[in-house]
């Protein structure tokens, strides 16, 4: 596809900015921008990228909480055809190296509370040429971000295809290693139409930013809700009572969701009254008794969905209880079959794998080849995830694939053989098996069953504490069980399946 076909994030905020100029685009912190403000920011944003020298296809990192700032990103990296790393703030400060590593950016954005770490991965990494602080107090410091907005308007902008690089979200690892997932800008603008045809967004709806825009669901709806011209209320992180008082006060219709957030509204409403009428709809991840509550407590519908960094996000939607225990139904763009294990496909209601295809599907790992082709065998991006379809469309979720078993805590992915790694570093520890048990507070949490070296000790608590200096805290084992012999396979490995059924 060639420019003249093309259409992307920075072309969709300057038609807003004619059509809507004047319509709320994001609320912050209690002041709003208008469509036309966005617009005006992000073209200022974009001069001052250009002034860098940036070329096209450099990256830019973003490491910090929810700010205007990802919008204006989005649409000026858009507009110069660079392409943003989207970085976890949740990961520990050697998961973010590799990720700069990975992606050598020649610029990284942090908020305050980061500004050391951007200032140490600069000094270490030669390719971040420049960091800038999105919320600085001191706007003397050469490096608040208000320094890398142009007082000059856009003077000429850098066309791109549909399908170059736009944005990079590192997933779980596999193999030991995070991968880059790289979207493209037509599989965001083919993402966003999808989300605003499911949830019949519009100019007159209002979405409030809990999810962390450097994940994938809070970019789908967020960019979403902006292409269809409503309002962005921004929350730099979750806290229960502002988000009550956001939905009552904004007129808030839509928010996402992972647990323990629906927990965390009701007993928080518990303690005072708020007027969550407008509230329609609460999309995201939970247990049925928990919906069930949730919406016996608030006028909104539950949605229940599917989908991987690796789809752009969402690929299917379905109000929770339209047909129980799925998944939702397979979407616009979405392609969704099911396959065994020679990449056959099966019927309705066989299980096996989830194998996807259409403009949704991403355009592979960063710098993985092998892995890629991989991935995209027989032409199908294969999730690794198992799962069913019904007659009616509806895809019911199966778990995963032994080669891929993820764990999902919160709505985070956890490979467990990025934990056992880390874990079999402890000298006590011989053996162990990682994988994901009920959780009530979180869904899912994970659980590592270890056998100890012949005259070692070790407690519960040490191990998560020593798991939890080396990787993310979401991913540290919350359940620790020691045997003595982790029991075996035929061929010799550790039995998996074994170990999950007695625990």
């Amino acid at each position: 596809m060639n420019t003249l076909q093309s259409l992307n994030i920075f072309d969709i905020y300057e038609k807003n900015s004619e059509s809507l100029s004047d319509l709320t685009a994001i609320n912050f912190n209690s002041i709003d921008s208008t469509y036309a403000d966005l617009f005006k920011e992000t073209t200022r944003l974009a001069n001052g990228l250009k002034d860098l020298n940036l070329k096209p296809g450099s990256r830019v990192a973003l490491l910090c909480k929810n700010h205007p700032a990802f919008f204006h990103f989005f649409g000026a990296c858009a507009a110069l055809n660079l392409v943003i790393v989207l970085i976890n703030m949740r990961l520990n400060p050697e998961e973010i190296k590799y990720i700069i590593e990975d992606t050598t950016p020649n610029l990284i954005v942090s908020g305050s509370d980061f500004k050391d770490l951007a200032l140490e991965l600069k000094n270490e990494f030669s390719c971040l040429d420049n960091f800038f602080i999105v919320d600085s107090k001191d706007t003397n410091d050469k490096h608040d971000i208000s320094n890398l907005y142009s007082l000059k308007a856009l003077e000429s902008r850098v066309l791109c295809k549909m399908d170059d690089p736009y944005v990079i979200i590192h997933t779980a690892a596999v193999q030991g290693k995070p991968r880059g997932a790289v979207l493209s800008h037509g599989n965001v603008i083919f993402s966003n139409q999808q989300v605003i045809s499911e949830f019949k967004l519009d100019q007159s709806q209002t979405y409030l930013n809990i999810l962390p825009l450097f994940h994938i669901m809070g970019v789908n709806l967020g960019l979403a809700t902006l292409q269809a011209g409503g309002k962005n209320v921004i929350l730099e992180k979750f806290d229960s009572k502002k988000t009550l008082e956001l939905i009552q006060n904004q007129n808030v219709n839509l928010i996402g969701s992972f647990p323990p957030i629906l927990n965390s509204l009701m007993e928080a409403a518990d303690q005072d009254e708020y007027d969550l009428s407008s509230l329609r709809i609460v999309a995201g991840i939970e247990q049925p008794d928990m919906v069930t509550k949730w919406e016996g407590f608030t006028n909104s519908k539950f949605w229940t969905m599917y989908g991987q960094t690796e789809t752009s996000g969402l690929i299917t939607f379905s109000e929770y209880f339209s047909k129980p225990g799925s998944a939702g139904k397979v979407s616009t763009f979405a392609n969704i079959k099911i396959i065994d294990d020679l990449d056959n496909f099966l019927a309705c209601g066989e299980v096996g794998e989830i194998v996807v295809r259409g403009p949704l599907v991403f355009q592979g790992y960063w710098q993985a080849d092998d892995l890629n082709e991989y991935t995209f065998r027989e032409n199908w991006h294969h999730t690794g995830d198992l799962g069913m379809l019904d007659s009616d469309g509806f895809l019911f979720f199966k778990g995963r694939k032994a080669e891929k078993e993820l764990i999902k805590p919160g709505g985070e992915n956890v490979f467990p053989a990025e934990v056992e790694k880390v874990i079999l570093e402890h000298s006590a520890v011989k053996e162990v098996c990682v994988f994901g048990v009920p959780d009530p507070k979180f869904g899912e949490g994970i659980k590592a069953v270890c056998s100890l070296h012949e005259g070692k000790t070790l407690t519960n608590q040490e191990l998560i504490e020593f798991t939890g200096k080396k990787i993310a805290g979401f991913k540290k084992p919350r359940y620790v069980e020691f045997i003595k012999e982790l029991p075996k396979a035929e061929d010799g490995s550790i039995d998996r399946e074994k170990i999950k059924a007695g625990s």
